[in-house]
């Protein structure tokens, strides 16, 4: 009796410890387990016994209602995170699903299935004109969607699911009255609690045209569709939703198009459309068998999913409409799910058995949305750990830029704005002369040109017949992308070489006969001076459009230099932001000056044209008396139609000629000999030609020259050496007259203010993200420490501890009892009881 008291009271005395385990493992998962399913865990500290099976309805129920509650917070993580990405233009986005298939494969209202209400014109042919993006959004307020229409007029606007019908359904009936297609997206943002975080595109339908032209208008929308949605089938984070209205998984009638992007389906889940209609077209039980477990030479075996999937969505509209088969969407999705237990029911009976839990968990539209959600929660949960660093750098970026619009917002006094101004002028002054000494500071794919580029934007030299002049070989960069000084050379450098080789325009009879006029003072004819009325002519003629096209080009040039200077500050962090009023004044002051000298520039060469072409001076403009004697040699002095023997002695005196142009006084003879007169014979027209030519060349070698200089000299160094000082005072003016009108100081203190707001609210939200985002994370850590069975080695070690207990709690009771015996309570001092009873505590 005393042996089972002592039992008795240890095995009581043992359940401290026990209950001390127990407490401590319920703490652990109540901690991580949200409301919903504490009350299970509450019932279970409550129970006696200590170890549970893992196959027990408490925790099965526990276990669920944790792992909706984990979604919850996972999607209400993402929801948030999706609302700082838009409101605050962040680079965050979550997997899109994008649907595929052809015309009446039944995309849409899979979609409609899927989201559990309709939305869409559905229909025969191609009811989808325009691809349709969802933004579904989680919202478990939402008993009813709640819809956004995005547009670029109106913004975000909220309507209701009737008004967003009527839209999708008017934009398709309006483009297939007008036969085409529009790559637009119809941009819609749905809240509803039956819905993850997700987005799903909804594309038109790939059209198989028939050969021949008069089908020549529906072949070409079907290059457009084709083209669109291989575009959208290239983002690598889009799952593929590829549709195919087949019995026979050896056509490959949609995966022909979806496997050019996505070779091995890798991501991209294969639905079979139209069960219903599908089965009563197979006779026996094996070809169902075949269809439902297709071999891998007909499909890929690497698929996202493993096998297809097949569907079936009722017809049948919601409305309260004469021709509407359901009264509300729940109907609709009721409609749904039994649909899917009639498609279970007809495979059993054709394959004469039950399906197996592979097959049937591919059965169905509830099949199909619980695989994509499933999906999507894992690409969520691989994307967390990958979100915690992103939010913790935008955190940073945000208390800096928070920490400078505070200082800013101090540094509004009129004194620390000026100094503000001067420290900026000084900078943007050093970049614009770092740029024309050069640099390879800013990026050349984005602010470089090559020259064809500049061609387009700048403009190319264009000759007199109305045609650009070609590009010479020899000029070297010309398809690299430069900028600043760089890019002046080369224009230089093509200028030089393109007009340097100009040569005189053809020179007709008629101008020389006209050019040869009647003399003040005699009728005689000086040939020598028609060949110097023509030159200058056509000289003045041809260089002065040139002159025009440069100033523009390198005006251009210099124009250019402005916005990569500005790039060039904000990288140091010389910018200065939110004073838009002081930066236009700075960039006006410069186009001005750009302007300004480049007109004063080109009029200086314009006067040395003219100074060029109003005398000629045969010491500049023949260059030399051995260049004119060897264009004399070169003179044709045979007339046409002339015998052999006259061509002799035309040759003869050419030769004579030649001979006596070498004479001190002999080309003097030879003018007055045989250009002195009337009849314009070929030896005449060919010296006043070949003269013509001489002084056009010295016209042209001279004005290249002068050119190059004057832009050098009176365009390109005022830019570094006059325009800051220019800058400086027109600055320090301004700041005398009135410095509110040139940094605006009420509108600044505005904007910054705004600004300030904005970033506090920004501050706010990736702040509470960071810890959302941080505990799901620390979460998903812990679980994946004690991922190899997480509680079994729990309660195995608990049920360890109880046995050691139970086994050391048995042999101290039975060392106890044997000492109570041997105790005769009667004749025992009361010393020696307290020691047993001591003991025995």
């Amino acid at each position: 009796m005393a042996e089972r008291w002592l039992q008795m009271q240890a095995s009581s005395n043992s359940r401290y410890p026990r209950a001390s385990h127990e407490s401590y493992h319920i703490e652990l998962e109540e901690h991580r387990t949200p409301p919903s399913g504490r009350r299970t865990a509450n019932k279970r500290q409550s129970m006696p016994t200590i170890v549970q099976s893992d196959s027990s309805p408490d925790r099965s129920t526990a276990t669920q209602g944790m792992f909706r509650a984990g979604n919850e917070r996972l999607y209400e993580a993402y929801n948030d995170l999706h609302s700082l990405a838009q409101d605050f233009e962040k680079p965050f986005d979550a997997p899109a699903i994008l649907v595929v298939g052809h015309q009446t494969d039944g995309k849409s209202a899979l979609v409609e299935a899927l989201m559990g209400f309709q939305f869409n014109h559905v229909g025969g042919g191609t009811k989808t004109r325009r691809p349709i993006t969802l933004h579904m959004k989680y919202n478990a307020a939402c008993v009813q969607p709640n819809c956004f229409l995005i547009t670029e007029d109106y913004g975000e606007q909220e309507v209701t699911l009737e008004e967003l019908q009527d839209y999708i359904e008017s934009e398709n009936a309006r483009l297939e009255r007008e036969q085409q297609f529009w790559a637009k997206e119809i941009v819609v943002k749905i809240e509803y609690k039956f819905c993850p975080n997700l987005t799903i595109i909804d594309t038109p339908g790939l059209i198989s045209a028939a050969p021949g032209r008069r089908n020549s208008i529906m072949q070409n929308s079907a290059k457009q569709v084709e083209g669109m949605v291989r575009m959208k089938m290239e983002q690598k984070e889009y799952i593929i939703l590829c549709l195919e209205d087949t019995n026979d998984w050896s056509n490959a009638t949609t995966r022909r198009l979806v496997m050019q992007t996505d070779p091995h389906l890798s991501r991209t889940v294969v639905v079979s459309t139209k069960l219903d209609t599908r089965l009563p077209q197979f006779a026996r039980g094996s070809d169902v068998e075949m269809f439902l477990r297709p071999p891998g030479r007909l499909l890929e075996p690497g698929m996202l999913g493993g096998c297809p999937f097949f569907t079936s969505v009722p017809s049948g509209r919601v409305g309260n409409a004469k021709d509407a088969i359901f009264r509300s969407n729940d109907h609709f999705r009721q409609a749904v799910a039994e649909r899917e237990d009639c498609d279970v029911a007809e495979l059993q009976h054709r394959l004469d058995r039950s399906l197996e839990k592979a097959e049937r968990a591919r059965i169905g539209v509830g099949q199909l949305r619980r695989f994509l959600e499933q999906l999507l929660q894992r690409r969520y949960l691989e994307n967390v750990p990958a979100i915690v660093p992103l939010l913790e750098k935008e955190y940073r970026n945000a208390a800096a830029r928070l920490e400078a619009t505070q200082e800013e917002l101090n540094d509004l006094h009129p004194d620390k704005l000026k100094e503000k101004g001067r420290t900026f002028r000084e900078a943007f002054l050093a970049k614009l002369g770092l740029l024309l000494r050069g640099t390879v500071a800013a990026p050349p794919e984005r602010y470089g040109e090559t020259l064809a580029d500049e061609h387009i934007r700048g403009g190319a030299f264009v000759g007199p017949d109305g045609k650009t002049l070609p590009v010479p070989e020899n000029l070297p960069n010309a398809h690299m992308r430069l900028f600043g000084g760089a890019q002046y050379h080369r224009a230089m450098a093509e200028f030089r070489n393109g007009i340097g080789q100009l040569t005189c325009p053809d020179i007709s009879r008629e101008e020389i006969v006209n050019a040869c006029g009647i003399d003040d003072f005699h009728d005689g004819v000086n040939y020598t001076r028609t060949a110097c009325v023509i030159a200058v002519s056509k000289a003045r003629d041809v260089f002065e459009p040139f002159l025009h096209q440069l100033g523009y080009r390198f005006a251009h040039i210099l124009r250019r230099m402005l916005p990569i200077a500005m790039y060039l500050l904000q990288r140091d962090s010389q910018f200065l932001n939110g004073h838009d009023l002081f930066l236009k004044r700075v960039g006006a002051s410069y186009h001005a000056f750009i302007e300004e000298a480049e007109k004063v520039c080109r009029g200086k060469c314009q006067e040395d044209l003219m100074s060029t072409t109003r005398y000629v001076t045969w010491s500049l403009h023949t260059k030399s008396r051995s260049s004119l004697k060897a264009m004399l040699s070169k003179v044709n002095t045979t007339p046409e139609g002339s015998s052999q023997p006259q061509k002799a002695a035309a040759k003869a005196a050419a030769g004579a000629l030649t001979a006596a142009a070498g004479q001190d006084n002999g080309v003097m003879d030879v003018l007055e000999n045989t250009l002195w007169n009337r009849q314009l014979g070929v030896m005449s027209e060919e010296i006043v030609a070949a003269l013509v030519c001489q002084i056009f060349e010295g016209i042209r070698d001279h004005v290249v020259q002068a050119v190059e200089l004057k832009f050098n000299c009176f365009f390109l160094m005022p830019v570094v050496d006059s325009f800051p000082t220019r800058l400086r005072e027109e600055l320090e003016s301004a700041y005398d007259d009135d410095i509110d009108e040139v940094f605006d100081v009420t509108a600044v203190r505005n904007a910054l203010e705004s600004r300030l707001k904005a970033l506090e609210s920004e501050l706010h939200q990736v702040e509470r993200l960071q810890r959302k985002f941080a505990t799901i994370h620390s979460t998903l850590a812990q679980q994946q420490n004690n991922k190899p069975g997480p509680d079994t080695p729990r309660m195995s070690s608990l049920a360890h501890l109880h046995t050691d207990n139970s086994s050391k709690v048995s042999q101290a009771a039975s060392k106890l009892a044997k000492k109570v015996e041997s105790l005769d309570l009667r004749e025992a001092n009361p010393k020696s009881a307290r020691a047993v009873l001591s003991s025995i505590q």
